[in-house]
């Protein structure tokens, strides 16, 4: 017996509706849910789907967790869904699918994912086919303080668009805070995908099959689901916190250790620590003051209810830096010419350098009497965001305990002095016994070796060092045999050599093979990490010829890619490699997860 169908469309509100994003996604929630309970029953064995393969790119898991959350929504409506990280996926497997989701996370400086380049790669080739039978839809997401805002998400689409593919819906660019904008392009593409099983002479022609409704057809593995997470966040209380610097060094770093005995928390060596911060009360109190509002007049934030302004501004809203919507929307409200014409697209670079150093203090003092309306604020702007930040402890060696490793953030800017929120808060406005709101954040890319035998190589300047002490504490604690080999490099000796007792001891005792230090100041000419590889080349290429895996972590502008670089003329030199091969070799590495770059 043929199949049948009953197909009815989903009522949604429109684009053009007088609602904001986060009430128009709720209402086309609440809507979808109301179809979906009003509906005839339709049997699962006849229930009409399409075969929809779900890629994520992802560095830190944002993009793998929104994922598994479309796969699982797409199969609750009956489609075949599969889960596939596009780290090892080929652009000729993506040509063969008719339909596809991607959610494409930004890395460094705008760049895929580290695992997902060679894919990339693939599908920029000049002689690679056309995507004529594929309808994709793409999920960009990124972080707006960031130059390359979701770059890669949006190359990808362009390119598969450029390719022949056709859009199910346009993609949607997804900030830091990203609930509201997911939901609204969850709806769209539920949509489109509702009107292709309900059209089937159009363009796109579904796929048909004919399957049971499971959760099984997406095949991913059971995990524990966390306790705490940013928006359920743990309160850890401060047991430690003292300088790694000296007083007469220009900078300050502190070691940070937060109890979470008793709680639920857990982690491994290489995750993340997600701590939520809070602004400068002084700050606040001189923002209310020079708005004449009330600190205790009520408003409204999304997902967090009704709070006080002074709350509002302490807890939830980032006051310190500028955004373009920011600057678009103060310089519409007060119609400001000069910010007008910043916003211009000529007139980029002179914005970038307006907002670099400014936060929002300075555009009360420039453009006063702007804002009357307490909403107007609070809807102008962003949220505050969590801060991450390396875990530099082992949960074999540190029970009960997390370890972070913080650079504190200051600098003076037209005549006023200035932090970074989170740091600033440990260093200025945390003290012994404070509880700070935490999570953790798997950083699954960043592992050690599963084999305890195998070399490892470790990268890691400044506050790079941090993840690579907890790996020494982890590689200690599990009694692994392998060889260690650590790069540091600091500013001085003398006032900037992070954890130099535990380090020199693990040198002493051989339980660190190799300490090689980079002190830039220490000599006339500055010396850096990428020197000291360079330097010891035939060792870094024996160690990787005996199964080394190497790390590196810290800054993404420069230092990663200056020691990427010395990487490969060390696989040129020492294997006698041209530039291609020697790609093909770094290529390998991360293939067989023997290079691993944490770097933000």
């Amino acid at each position: 017996m043929a199949a049948t169908s009953v197909t009815q469309y989903v009522p949604f509100i429109p684009d053009n509706a007088p609602f904001s994003p986060e009430q128009r996604a709720w209402l086309n929630g609440f809507l979808a849910g109301m179809y979906s309970a009003a509906r005839p029953a339709v049997s699962a064995e006849h229930l009409p789907s399409l075969k929809i393969a779900v890629l994520y790119a992802s560095q830190s898991g944002t993009a793998e967790g929104l994922a598994r959350k479309v796969a699982k929504e797409l199969t609750s409506k009956g489609h075949v869904a599969t889960l596939l990280p596009l780290e090892g996926y080929t652009a000729a497997s993506l040509a063969a699918e008719r339909y596809a989701v991607l959610i494409a996370s930004t890395y460094g400086e705008g760049d895929p994912p580290d695992a997902v380049q060679p894919f990339y790669n693939q599908l920029c080739m000049e002689h690679f086919p056309r995507f004529e039978s594929l309808s994709f839809a793409v999920l960009a997401l990124g972080d707006s303080n960031y130059e390359h805002f979701c770059k890669f998400g949006r190359e990808l689409d362009e390119k598969l668009a450029a390719l022949g593919g056709f859009r199910l819906c346009e993609r949607v660019d997804c900030d830091v805070d990203l609930d509201a904008s997911f939901a609204q392009w969850k709806v769209a593409l539920h949509r489109s995908i509702v009107e292709i099983t309900a059209a089937p002479s159009t363009t796109c022609k579904p796929e048909v099959v004919t399957c049971v409704v499971a959760s099984s057809s997406v095949q991913t593995p059971s995990k524990k689901t966390a306790t705490h997470t940013r928006d359920n966040p743990f309160l850890a209380p401060i047991v430690d916190k003292r300088p790694l610097t000296r007083d007469v060094s220009t900078k300050l770093t502190l070691h940070l250790a937060l109890s979470i005995a008793g709680s639920e928390v857990s982690y491994e060596a290489g995750d993340a620590c997600g701590v939520i911060p809070q602004n400068d009360l002084r700050l606040v109190e001189e923002i209310l003051h020079k708005l004449k509002f009330s600190p205790d007049i009520s408003v409204q934030i999304p997902k967090s209810g009704t709070v006080s302004m002074q709350v509002a501004l302490l807890d939830h809203l980032q006051i310190t830096r500028l955004t373009r919507k920011m600057v678009s929307a103060y310089a519409t409200m007060g119609r400001c010419q000069h910010l007008m014409d910043l916003l211009t697209p000529e007139q980029q670079q002179n914005l970038d350098a307006y907002v670099w150093d400014r936060g929002l203090i300075d555009l009360l003092y420039e453009y006063p009497e702007v804002v009357r309306d307490p909403a107007d604020l609070v809807a102008m702007l962003p949220k505050l965001t969590p801060r991450l930040y390396s875990i530099s402890s082992s949960p074999a060696a540190h029970y009960g305990e997390i370890h972070t490793t913080v650079a504190v953030v200051r600098y003076r800017s037209h005549n006023r002095e200035r932090g970074g929120v989170c740091s600033t808060m440990f260093a200025d406005r945390s003290h012994a016994d404070s509880h700070l709101p935490i999570y953790i954040q798997p950083n699954k890319k960043f592992r050690l070796p599963q084999d305890g035998a195998r070399p490892i190589i470790m990268i890691g300047p400044g506050t790079g060092v941090a993840p690579f002490r907890g790996f020494l504490h982890e590689r200690r604690a599990l009694g692994a045999t392998g060889k260690n080999w650590l790069f540091f490099g600091e500013r001085s000796a003398a006032t900037d050599f992070l954890y130099r007792e535990e380090l020199e001891s693990m040198r002493k005792d051989n339980f660190l093979t190799r300490l090689d230090l980079a002190f830039s100041r220490d000599q006339e000419h500055k010396v850096y990490v990428q020197d000291k590889m360079l330097e010891h080349a035939p060792t870094v290429w024996s160690w990787l010829q005996d199964g080394a895996s190497l790390y590196v972590c810290g800054d993404a502008s420069r230092m990663a890619k200056d020691v990427d670089a010395t990487l490969h003329t060390i696989v040129e030199q020492q294997g006698g490699m041209n530039t291609d091969a020697a790609q093909e070799y770094v290529h390998a590495l991360k293939d067989q997860h023997r290079y691993h770059r944490d770097v933000y």
